[in-house]
């Protein structure tokens, strides 16, 4: 539902937003559009890692069932971390 809303916000903002004038200055609505790119991106970043995060969760899961505790933990685990 969240990323619904912010790819839908664009028909919000959009209809109210200057133009401009392409010769004098970029206008409104190109600014509002790249402004809301960038927050759709910062979104599909945030889910992206979010999703990462909770498969290897489940992966972690499974090779500690899967797998002695000693072979997950030494050398399994360590790989599944997401860098910092």
């Amino acid at each position: 539902n969240d990323m619904n809303e912010e790819i839908n916000s664009i028909y919000q903002i959009l209809p109210t937003t200057p133009a401009g004038d392409a010769v004098v200055d970029m206008g409104g609505k190109a600014l509002a559009i790249r402004m809301w790119i960038r927050s759709v991106l910062r979104k599909i970043i945030h889910y992206k890692a979010q999703h990462r995060r909770l498969v290897n969760e489940e992966v972690a899961t499974r090779l500690q069932i899967a797998l002695p505790r000693d072979v997950v933990m030494n050398h399994v685990l360590p790989f599944l971390e997401l860098p910092s």
